[in-house]
């Protein structure tokens, strides 16, 4: 992205605005991403994307500028409680299991990671939309991934991950799909949202989780031979209707006002 930016001619320097990208970059790849990825290692992948189906609310609760028109209807409130209820349902069993053992399970642990993942992600994303930065969407991104990619590689580098790693030995629809997330999942998907973040409300722009744990879910259990019980699938009938309760509520609220 530097490169077509480069050849484009597009502006790559903001100035001292530089650290703002690098920030956003921190908090939505390094922390955002990087929770559900590590968090992936211990949870199912359905279980993981029915969690991060709660991220309108985290936008609703952490955008502060749009507390009053949040927050003015009962609809709003009942949805953050629906999708609190549908957390706890997620992952009832597996706290219940958690407290009655000694020590911490590798699943308790990817539940705390995807909780800060679900934090870091609407932060950033709020960062940039009330911060924004005078670059272009392509340049932008490239330094927010940027940022993530470099804070990645430091903390593999320190826990000496490349020494037991082989090039040689990573089969070839490993390096397929690489290829697939590097054009579909960040070239091409991230630098929509971060467009998107820049010309639309940040609540508005949440509304993604709507389709990507539905999908997660069924390619799971499809592809992956993943199993939900009935808690879980009722976690995420849950969820989804406490985000949609929320975003009716405003666009009902939009609605009165135009």
């Amino acid at each position: 992205m530097f490169a077509w930016c480069g050849a484009a001619r597009v502006p790559l320097f903001p100035g001292r605005d530089l650290w703002k990208p690098l920030l956003t970059g921190f908090l939505l790849l390094f922390v955002g991403n990087g929770a559900v990825v590590w968090a992936q290692q211990s949870l199912p992948s359905s279980v993981a994307a029915i969690t991060i189906a709660v991220a309108p609310l985290s936008f609703t609760l952490l955008d502060k500028p749009q507390w009053k028109v949040n927050f003015r209807s009962p609809a709003t409130l009942l949805g953050v409680l629906a999708g609190i209820i549908g957390v706890w349902l997620l992952f009832r069993e597996r706290l219940s299991t958690q407290l009655a053992s000694d020590g911490y399970s590798p699943e308790f642990s990817a539940f705390i990671a995807l909780s800060f993942g679900l934090i870091a992600w609407p932060a950033g994303s709020l960062f940039t939309k009330y911060n924004p930065v005078k670059l272009e969407n392509t340049a932008n991104s490239a330094w927010q991934m940027l940022t993530g990619a470099a804070c990645f590689l430091a903390v593999s580098a320190a826990r000496d991950e490349w020494s037991g790693f082989d090039f040689a030995a990573v089969p070839m629809h490993a390096w397929v799909a690489e290829a697939y997330l590097i054009v579909f999942g960040s070239i091409i998907g991230f630098s929509a949202y971060v467009w998107l973040l820049s010309v639309r409300p940040a609540t508005q722009v949440s509304t993604y989780a709507y389709v990507n744990p539905v999908v997660a879910v069924l390619l799971g259990v499809f592809l992956g031979n993943e199993i939900l019980d009935w808690h879980e699938i009722a976690g995420l009938v849950v969820i989804l209707g406490g985000v949609l309760m929320i975003d009716l509520a405003k666009y009902r609220s939009t609605k009165q006002q135009a």
